[in-house]
């Protein structure tokens, strides 16, 4: 969520994971929603490691458009930005475009101080309520009370929450960590909806901010006494601007337009935030198109659970190898990839699946994982697998992220003589994965290596055919 102002990492989930069971702070059913993964796109972050990466959300289920268009005008945030612009009128400004006593309208207004103010000003200012001129400020376009239609409303609403945010970057909570890791946090409640308890929040915020930011031990200590505090006065902040709310069994969650206005902040950022009737169309499509809408984009990742949970693990794993011994390199990468999602429960069919050519490898790697009994994998085989992930990216149009997913596998100088055994392997996407490299690979040597490899790859095809 760009608009923190700190773009760190998403929570470390498994961590997450771990303290909900320690705390006992989500109820089961709702532990199995938790995103798996770390997320950044670290651009204002000075911590290591951040990069960019898409995640996939669990669906939500969001209140109808008039409903939340209604609630809209009753935030406090929004009823105090509409007095605030009465109050202001037609007045001037300072050079810098804000109020000249924002002293005299937190008094006059009971407003809580000057930061409120100014959070306020921001807010009636950016979204239309006031009108800056030459100098003056005077009432705005924007009129709340004229029966705007539910899309403008939440439209604005988009704009409130953008504004919110961004206060991240000089101090919105008051808490420079808790502004520091606020998309994360946020981000973390719209996973896990039924709610977050205090304590949790805490830690968790306390784990990834010594993680993410690599903080010394006495700032750990010093952060774990004052953070509890600092928390509670951010929580009862982002209330006050419509974002979060108390559950009834005491954890904070994000309130209706809270959910809506996250999802719409990580929709902008390329993240997969589905709602649940987007992603229910897919439970009932065949393995077959389930795979085929994944290879073509026209399904979030999200799907792929929503069409698990509709079938037995059994069920699925025999309809998904099904498609993969018929199909090719990247309907085998995307059924692979679905797999992987499946426990113990699915041994049968995977352990079936032993004897398909193109399938085994897959199937041997699977048990091998879950520690089940499989027959071992060869160098060779791993040279398979390796060119037939690499086949997958070619076959889907992806060749940025197979040349990722390679240079992650070796240094530079194993990488060459991977490359030289890649043209050996009985595998007939061989050449083509070999002529993706040489035109592609960043590393000269690498992707020459490459080059000579297909070329010998050709010749040795061309004495078979002879």
């Amino acid at each position: 969520m760009a608009k923190s102002g700190n773009t760190g990492n998403v929570f470390d989930i498994g961590e997450l994971r771990r303290l909900v069971d320690e705390l006992g702070a989500v109820p089961p059913e709702a532990r199995a929603a938790v995103l798996d993964g770390v997320a950044a796109d670290g651009d204002d972050c000075g911590c290591p490691g951040c990069g960019t990466e898409a995640l996939s959300f669990p669906p939500v289920e969001l209140a109808s458009d008039d409903e939340l268009a209604r609630a809209v005008p009753q935030v406090p945030l929004v009823a105090d930005a509409r007095r605030l612009a009465a109050w202001t009128g037609t007045r001037e400004v300072t050079p810098e475009c804000l109020l000249p006593d924002p002293f005299l309208a937190a008094a006059e207004l009971g407003l809580a101080g000057p930061d409120r103010v100014h959070l306020l000003w921001v807010v009636a200012v950016n979204t239309g309520m006031l009108r800056i001129s030459r100098g003056t400020a005077a009432p705005g376009p924007l009129n709340l009370s004229g029966g705007l239609p539910s899309a403008a409303l939440l439209e604005f609403w988009d704009g409130v929450v953008m504004d919110v945010l961004d206060r991240a970057e000089e101090s919105l909570t008051g808490s420079a960590v808790v502004d520091e890791h606020l998309a994360e946090m946020l981000a973390t409640m719209y996973a896990v909806n039924d709610g977050l308890s205090h304590a949790t929040l805490v830690k968790g915020i306390l784990q990834s901010h010594e993680v993410a930011c690599e903080a010394r031990p006495a700032e750990m200590r010093a952060l774990a006494v004052s953070l509890p505090g600092e928390l509670e006065a951010a929580l009862a902040l982002l209330g006050y601007c419509g974002l979060v709310e108390p559950t009834a069994a005491g954890r904070l969650r994000l309130t209706p337009l809270g959910l809506w206005a996250v999802r719409r902040d990580l929709m902008r950022e390329g993240h997969d935030a589905p709602t649940g009737a987007e992603v229910a169309v897919f439970a009932d499509l065949g393995a077959a198109e389930l795979v085929e809408a994944i290879a073509k984009k026209a399904a979030a990742s999200s799907a792929v659970a929503v069409w698990l949970e509709a079938r037995t693990p059994e069920a699925a794993a025999r309809e998904l190898i099904k498609v993969a011994c018929s199909g090719a390199a990247g309907h085998r990468g995307v059924v692979g990839s679905i797999l992987e999602e499946l426990g113990p429960e699915a041994e049968a069919p995977l352990r079936e699946a032993l004897a398909e050519p193109a399938m085994w490898r897959y199937a041997a790697s699977w048990l091998h994982v879950r520690d089940l009994p499989a027959p071992a994998l060869t160098p060779a085989d791993n040279i398979w697998l390796t060119v037939d992930a690499l086949a997958s990216r070619v076959h889907l149009g992806r060749t940025a992220e197979g040349m990722g997913e390679f240079d992650a596998l070796e240094p530079g100088e194993d990488l060459v003589r991977m490359v030289e055994e890649m043209a050996l392997a009985d595998h007939p996407d061989r050449i083509a994965v070999l002529d993706m490299l040489g035109a592609h690979h960043s590393d000269a040597a690498v992707a020459k290596a490459a080059r000579k490899a297909a070329m010998k790859a050709r010749s040795r095809q061309a004495r078979k055919l002879g």
